[in-house]
C-alpha cells in the first residue's frame, strides 16, 4: 500500500493520547487503532475532518504518498 499513515506522529507532536483522540472523534479505539496502522482501506472525510480538528492538522500531515519501492513500505510490511 503507497499510503502510510502518520497519525502516531501528529498524536505525539499534540502530546495527545489514542484514547482521548477517540473520544474527541467519536470513534472507537480498535478503529483508531487499525487507522494507525494502516489497515484500513479507506477513511470517511468526516472522520478525517474530525481527526483534523482535534489534532489542529492537515489531512497531508497524516496521509503521505510512497512509491512500492519506497524502503518504508518494505519496513512496514515486515511490521504487520
Amino acid at each position: 500500500m503507497p499510503i502510510l499513515v502518520n497519525l502516531d506522529v501528529m498524536l505525539a507532536r499534540r502530546k495527545m493520547r489514542s484514547k482521548e483522540l477517540a473520544a474527541i472523534v467519536g470513534i472507537t479505539e480498535a478503529n483508531l487503532s487499525l487507522l494507525k496502522s494502516g489497515k484500513v482501506k479507506g477513511i470517511r472525510f468526516d472522520t478525517l475532518d474530525a481527526i483534523c480538528s482535534a489534532l489542529d492538522c492537515q489531512p497531508g500531515d497524516l496521509l503521505e504518498f510512497v512509491p512500492d519501492d519506497d524502503p518504508r513500505i518494505a519496513q512496514a510490511a515486515v511490521a504487520l
